[in-house]
């Protein structure tokens, strides 16, 4: 079962009237666990009377749910087309290069990064772009990126 069920507990009555209201909830939830688990999904399921399956479908359709931990930075890497015409497949060899990922692996064993690709960073005039958190790297280049990731020390 839920290791905080208060707080779960205090999200779902907060939601349980509002018709439409699974994704807010299931926000809250990542925010407050930082991904979907499986339990927490059958949890809800319970207290709202609403299929583990309607709740995993929501959560497998958006993009924006993750169904496993992640790591205390998100590396964002553009594949959009400046980026990628910019060579941004050099930029990833060497993130999942320097983070130890193989393939399959978006999470670092200690939870410090996960690597997202995404379809557009909206940073054209930056390709190759990444972003950490909340800042931009632009105009990359394979060897910058120790130096970048090194600002992230715990």
């Amino acid at each position: 079962m839920h290791k905080d069920h208060v707080n779960l507990d205090a999200l779902i009555y907060k939601y349980r009237d509002q018709k439409g209201a699974l994704i807010p909830l299931l926000q809250e939830v990542q925010d407050l666990e930082g991904y979907l688990n499986p339990d927490t999904m059958r949890y809800i399921s319970a207290k709202l009377d609403i299929p583990v399956a309607e709740i995993y479908g929501v959560a497998t359709f958006y993009s924006m749910f993750r169904l496993k931990p992640q790591g205390k930075h998100i590396i964002r890497i553009c594949k959009g087309t400046a980026c990628h015409v910019s060579d941004v497949d050099a930029i990833k060899t060497a993130l999942m290069d320097y983070l130890k990922l193989g393939q399959g692996e978006d999470t670092t064993q200690d939870f410090r990064f996960t690597l997202v690709e995404v379809a557009c960073l909206g940073c054209c005039s930056l390709a190759p772009v990444i972003m950490i958190d909340d800042h931009t790297y632009g105009k990359l280049t394979p060897d910058a990126i120790a130096g970048i990731l090194d600002k992230y020390a715990y």
